[in-house]
């Protein structure tokens, strides 16, 4: 188990997964700036910039990579903790008999209590050093993206308590900066945090609240996990460090905290004080999350120890740094969602083009009629799979991580028209794409191997060459550029149309179709802007901006998706539409002279200088920010 930080960092140097950066690089714009080169670049190290204007280090992206993930989890094979889980599980539930059996389970038992946290009154290496007069303008807090209302803190453990229940949550919610010892709360209305913020509001008092920053890094990954509601999530790092995780209690406040947090801010939540507008931050979907209103933190004391360092994360267009944390959550959770859920599922897999909730495909074994629906059935409502967009499942011999072999698969397997499962339901707070805030539609995708109960195959061919059929849209001013992979044997065709010279064109474009489109076939309409030849832009644009029951249209045995705008659409839409997340100017002419002596090698282009393409005609000029 590593002691803070400052040891872990010790462990990423010696396996050569650290660069230090001495140049003084500000915490405002320029360090997401430096990062997200780092990240997008391919291969990049965890990065401690030590020249920050502060007394604390900056480490980010020290998850940002296969290795370091498993480093942070104390294992070696991503596989293994959902495995001990699943043999754990199966050991608890075994009945037994007599009082032999009986005798035996008690060395489980043991074990089970030795991954239950240990609580201390005594003083932690977290609180070495006490500020009595707070104030968080010592910690090098980030300012990410230009249109960000302010600095965030990133990567925060939030540790509240219900008052009636008195179970505990550790939930990462963003904290914008307001002053020296106030902070904005950024707990989404469905989160365990929002839960108790509002049983503190019925009972009229003071909600304590604590926040932690770095300890072992495998207290982060807890925090992000998708553990079910009232479960201790540092019963999960103990279980993963094979180790109980020892708990100190707060200087202001009765909660208790990681003993090796690097940093503590504790304080308290007013319920009954007016909520203070938040945002815009540039978030995970890689667009703005608007700004909205939530509760204020008030920070009572700050601790820390004598070498803590300060870690932090970017988000914004994927890939990023979190993405190797829903890899974690993938291989870790794989056998509890089949042992509670649904036996037949083999993997199941969340694609970084679809920012965690808006794609999951999952792979099952099928021995019944149905079975797919009965999986998307199941899935659709667990957890956090709830805010899911599309749910895919699949059966058979298919890599569900090869995209464009899954794709072929679906094609192969499925009818549009009867095995889409078309619902409304809950969608995470920050899909913007949806005309209502945190509902609308959602799709369930049955391309399982088909028995012959489900009907009968290969009436509906696929159409064999989307090529001409683009050339003519192209000739009719309806499109103004194409990608077809009808030469790799997946009747898919991807067109961009110019909405902003022409309101009608997206409809335009599909009566067109209703009237030419023969065999199936998918065609997925994105704007101008986009280039059609990005597989991995086109996917992340397709999924970030429909609505599946609003924006899916069936012609014939093919499927229209509208994957553009709809800020343009005829009558305008009924939410502010975002912008994408990208870096100004001023910014990337900075990194760009310090670059050399930051890093050796050719220098990194800025990924914005590639997306800011992407900007909203009329929104397209990002200031420069301080």
């Amino acid at each position: 188990m590593y002691q803070g930080l400052f040891s872990f960092i010790g462990d990423l140097e010696k396996k050569e997964e650290l660069q230090r950066i001495k140049v003084f690089a500000d915490p405002v714009l320029e360090i997401p700036e430096i990062t997200d080169r780092v990240i997008k670049g391919g291969n990049g190290k965890a990065l401690l910039f030590e020249n920050n204007g502060t007394g604390f280090p900056v480490l980010i992206n020290a998850y940002g990579s296969e290795k370091r993930m498993l480093m942070a989890l104390g294992i070696t094979d991503p596989d293994s903790a959902g495995e001990d889980i699943e043999t754990l599980l199966n050991d608890l539930s075994s009945p037994r008999k007599g009082i032999l059996e009986k005798l035996s389970s008690l060395p489980l038992l043991s074990k089970i209590s030795g991954m239950m946290p240990a609580y201390s009154d005594r003083k932690g290496i977290c609180q070495q050093v006490i500020h009595n007069d707070p104030d968080i303008g010592i910690l090098p807090v980030l300012k990410c993206w230009p249109h960000d209302g302010g600095r965030f803190i990133t990567l925060p453990m939030v540790h509240t308590k219900h008052p009636v229940t008195g179970q505990v949550n550790l939930g990462m919610y963003r904290m914008q900066v307001l002053d020296r010892n106030t902070t904005a709360m950024h707990w989404q209305r469905h989160k365990t945090g929002a839960n108790h913020f509002e049983a503190w509001k019925a009972k009229g008092a003071l909600m304590p609240v604590s926040v932690t920053l770095g300890g072992d890094p495998v207290y982060t990954y807890s925090a992000t996990a998708p553990l079910p509601e009232n479960i201790n999530e540092y019963i999960l790092a103990g279980f993963l460090r094979k180790k109980k995780v020892n708990l100190v209690k707060c200087i202001t406040n009765d909660l208790y905290v990681p003993a090796d947090a690097d940093i503590v801010i504790e304080g308290y939540v007013d319920p009954s004080e007016e909520l203070v507008f938040e945002g815009p931050f540039g978030d995970h979907t890689g667009f703005y999350s608007l700004a909205d209103w939530y509760p204020k933190f008030h920070i009572t004391c700050i601790t820390h120890a004598r070498n803590a360092v300060y870690p932090a994360t970017i988000v914004g267009i994927p890939p990023q740094e979190d993405a190797w944390l829903a890899y974690a959550s993938e291989k870790i959770f794989l056998s509890p969602v089949r042992l509670a859920l649904a036996p037949e599922v083999r993997d199941f897999h969340m694609p970084v083009a679809g920012t965690a909730h808006n794609l999951m495909v999952v792979k099952i074994d099928k021995s019944y009629p149905g079975q797919g629906m009965k999986v998307i059935s199941s899935l659709a409502g667990a957890g956090q799979m709830m805010f899911s967009k599309y749910i895919a499942v699949v059966s058979g011999d298919v890599d569900i991580r090869d995209y464009k072999s899954i794709l072929r698969h679906i094609f192969s397997n499925t009818d549009f028209r009867s095995d889409i499962l078309f619902s409304k339901g809950p969608l995470d707070v920050l899909d913007h794409s949806s005309d209502a805030f945190s509902f609308g539609g959602k799709a369930g995708i049955d391309a399982t191997v088909k028995m012959k109960e489900e009907g009968q195959w290969g009436k509906n061919k696929s159409r064999e060459n989307l090529v001409p059929l683009a050339e003519k849209m192209k000739k009719k001013g309806l499109i103004t550029k194409f990608n077809s992979l009808s030469d790799e044997d997946i009747p898919l065709l991807i067109v961009a149309t110019d909405q902003s010279v022409n309101h009608n064109r997206v409809s335009d474009l599909r009566e067109y179709l209703k009237i030419n489109l023969d065999g199936k076939a998918l065609i997925i309409t994105v704007d101008d802007t986009v280039d059609v030849n990005d597989l991995f832009v086109v996917a992340w644009q397709a999924l970030s901006n429909t609505d599946p029951l609003r924006d899916h249209m069936f012609t014939g045995d093919s499927l229209f998706i509208d994957a553009t705008i709809k800020a343009y659409r005829k009558g305008g839409f009924p939410r502010e539409w975002p912008n994408v997340v990208c870096s100004d100017q001023g910014t990337i002419d900075i990194v760009n002279t310090k670059w050399k002596d930051m890093f050796t090698g050719d220098i990194i282009q800025s990924p914005s200088e590639k997306y800011m393409k992407l900007l909203m005609p009329g929104r397209d000029k990002i200031e420069d920010a301080s």
